[in-house]
């Protein structure tokens, strides 16, 4: 790499030493990874409480149970997404080696990504009122619902009592959240962090509304072809749900402590469009400066990125935008990847998964493959990997994510 400073101060590290993942790709980070990896086609299903709304599948994190979560006594008291939310931060806690009965929690922050709340809950107490009227509405509906809710139940479980916060940038959310946990080591705000990004928006109204924008793919008759990233043929996204944690350490932190290190955060880019309220800037102006910044915050050179984990969303409009911004910035080198294809777009949860991925991407040597890419868009002049992943060596991995408002952030992640 070009070296160890950027902007006038020395390159930050932080290490990435506990992983939790809940993906409709399998439940857990083992099984999420496997069925990225394999990228056999899209994880989707039909819902029954979508019959009648066009599309009616989505893809759902596979036998979830909320009980082996919480408990009997208490799975009713939560928001799926926030369900989601603890099994990924528990297994992440786990994974990392730590003991949240004997850690300081006052040096532990919490940062999640989550811009929709309780929508499943929402949805349903707005029925129930309707339906059986106002004393049948539940009294947990608000912190059922509220979006900061998803870093207060994690606070709440871990017992984590430094900042904890919400990272509302639409589908950029997860990636924001981890580069925001990232400054907060950086400042010496926190020792540890936990942070991702979770989303559980299948519902009714929800699939309706990204439907009538002309965001959702129309593939019924084949939905395990249905999300189809940088394809010639694609047309549009999978609702998704689930969820993504990250525990952060100081890389010198987490070396003293003899912890497993899977990967480093290094950099982190994040701007806006100021272009429309849900399209790209066809020109990247705004992705571009997210992108360079984070190269510029590692002290990483354009020429050294090996893959893009990209946003990559099956949409005709945003895929070729983000092979627009790639070429400009990093060249045709770099390997591309969508994990989209296997995962659908699980919105403030994708940037987290997405980030995960490119840590086991480096940690394991491999670029997964993009699920369902038959036939490559020839405006996309990129490397995409597609049919069989690749085993590489690659030292460092960029993933980018880019919301509606047009919010942009990037992650650039190092071997450890």
């Amino acid at each position: 790499m070009t070296g160890e400073r950027s902007g006038g101060r020395r390159r930050f590290d932080a290490a990435i030493t506990g992983l939790g993942m809940m993906t409709p790709a399998g439940k857990g980070t083992a099984a999420s990874w496997e069925g990225i990896r394999r990228g056999a086609g899209t994880e989707a299903v039909r819902a029954p409480e979508l019959v009648g709304i066009a599309p009616e599948f989505v893809c759902q994190v596979p036998d979830f149970d909320p009980v082996a979560v919480v408990g009997r006594r208490r799975a009713g008291q939560f928001d799926r997404s926030s369900l989601l939310l603890l099994a990924a931060a528990t297994e992440a806690v786990a994974d990392a080696g730590l003991d949240p009965q004997t850690w300081d929690g006052t040096r532990v922050g919490v940062v999640i990504g989550n811009g929709i709340g309780g929508a499943e809950t929402w949805e349903a107490q707005h029925r129930r009122l309707l339906e059986r009227g106002p004393r049948r509405v539940s009294p947990r509906l608000i912190p059922m619902l509220s979006p900061n809710m998803a870093a207060g139940y994690v606070s709440l479980e871990f017992g984590a009592r430094g900042p904890s916060l919400v990272t509302a940038t639409a589908c950029a959310s997860g990636t924001t959240a981890v580069g925001t946990a990232r400054e907060l080591l950086r400042s010496g705000a926190c020792d540890v962090v936990i942070t991702g990004g979770a989303e559980a928006p299948l519902t009714p109204s929800l699939v309706t509304g990204f439907q009538q924008m002309g965001a959702l793919s129309g593939r019924g008759h084949d939905i395990r072809a249905a999300s189809r990233p940088f394809d010639a043929d694609r047309d549009g996204f999978v609702a998704a749900e689930g969820a993504a944690v990250l525990v952060l350490e100081r890389a010198r932190d987490a070396r003293a402590r003899g912890a497993r290190i899977r990967a480093m955060v290094s950099g982190y880019g994040a701007s806006a469009d100021a272009y429309h309220p849900t399209a790209p800037d066809p020109e990247c102006t705004g992705a571009s400066l997210a992108l360079r910044a984070a190269l510029r915050d590692a002290g990483v050179g354009p020429d050294e990125v090996d893959h893009v984990n990209a946003h990559g969303t099956a949409t005709r409009i945003n895929d070729a935008t983000e092979a627009r911004l790639i070429r400009q910035v990093l060249g045709d080198r770099p390997l591309v990847t969508s994990v989209k294809g296997v995962t659908g777009h699980s919105l403030s949860a994708a940037g987290a998964i997405e980030a995960a991925a490119s840590a086991l991407t480096l940690q394991d040597s491999f670029v997964p493959p993009t699920a369902n890419l038959e036939s490559l868009d020839p405006e996309i002049e990129l490397e995409v990997v597609a049919k069989e992943g690749r085993w590489t060596s690659a030292e460092v991995v960029v993933s980018n994510s880019f919301g509606f408002g047009g919010q942009n952030a990037v992650l650039l992640l190092t071997r450890a």
